[in-house]
């Protein structure tokens, strides 16, 4: 499984905070965005990662991550040099999947909850066509939504329904078999000349070989492309961090639990944030794993 973090785009709705950067780069309470979606790749277990973003942001990406060794894993970069619609991802990440099955993630989306990572690592094992990931909305006419039958397998998805026909939102994390690179290839752009990847969705749904899970009890989805829900992720962030003395979506962390660094690896890393809180919580795992 590889996986794809797509951080292209041009941020309009966070302007002017995005006219001189990438939204993705920007910090949720106290580390960039796309430390989100990078540790949601992580937890399940997907460490081949492409990074597609715009040509000038791509040197403060590669200076971020640099080539993803510290979180023990290997990362690489495409340009996408105009946005085109997400299912472009599939097309731009071709190369880096080559065979592979795919995991598409949102820059800008931001997921949390209890034992996230074995659902994501059952999601991958037991994919088929499509999983897709879904999360109860007030306001489900803004998102694509699912269609769901009595016996709540999937049937449909609606993209922004005037009369939605549930609440199930469908998030901006996608795990695909290796036929969605195809599909996304085939398609016409929509009428806002897009490739739309509701359509890439509706094509294993029409053929029965995709399911959604849907993210409950206790679990939070974000999506942090406008002002409002910016600030809502940061305080969301601060609160659960604070509370609990743990961070969320800390790469590196996640690295070390699972192996793919060792202590000394962590502590070098950690030496990259001098002083810093982050830095300082780095090298507190170190420790107390030496303890």
């Amino acid at each position: 499984m590889k996986g794809i973090i797509l951080a292209g785009g041009n941020g309009t709705r966070l302007a002017p905070m995005t006219s001189v950067v990438s939204k993705q780069l920007l910090p949720i309470y106290n580390k960039p965005m796309i430390y989100y979606p990078l540790s949601v790749l992580l937890m399940g277990g997907i460490t081949e990662i492409l990074v597609i973003t715009r040509p000038q942001d791509l040197p403060m990406f590669e200076r971020l991550l640099g080539d993803g060794s510290r979180f023990g894993a290997h990362i690489d970069y495409a340009v996408q040099d105009t946005p085109r619609g997400l299912a472009d991802a599939l097309i731009v990440g071709r190369r880096h999947v080559g065979t592979d099955d795919v995991a598409l993630i949102l820059g800008d989306n931001i997921f949390h909850g209890h034992d996230f990572a074995s659902i994501v690592a059952d999601a991958i094992k037991n994919n088929v066509g499509a999983t897709l990931f879904g999360y109860e909305v007030s306001d489900p006419e803004r998102y694509g939504v699912a269609r769901l039958d009595r016996h709540g397998a999937l049937i449909d998805v609606v993209e922004k329904p005037t009369d939605p026909p549930s609440k199930l939102a469908i998030t901006g994390f996608y795990i695909y078999s290796n036929e969605a690179l195809d599909v996304a290839a085939g398609l016409t752009p929509s009428a806002r000349g897009e490739l739309e990847i509701t359509d890439v969705n509706k094509y294993f749904v029409d053929r029965g070989l995709a399911r959604i899970v849907p993210l409950t009890g206790g679990f939070a989805w974000l999506d942090a492309g406008t002002s409002e829900s910016y600030i809502d992720a940061c305080n969301y962030v601060h609160a659960i961090e604070t509370r609990q003395g743990r961070k969320i979506a800390c790469p590196e962390e996640i690295a070390f639990d699972a192996g793919l660094i060792d202590t000394d690896e962590l502590l070098v890393a950690a030496e990259q944030f001098d002083s810093s809180e982050y830095g300082s919580y780095l090298v507190q795992l170190a420790n107390r794993s030496a303890a």
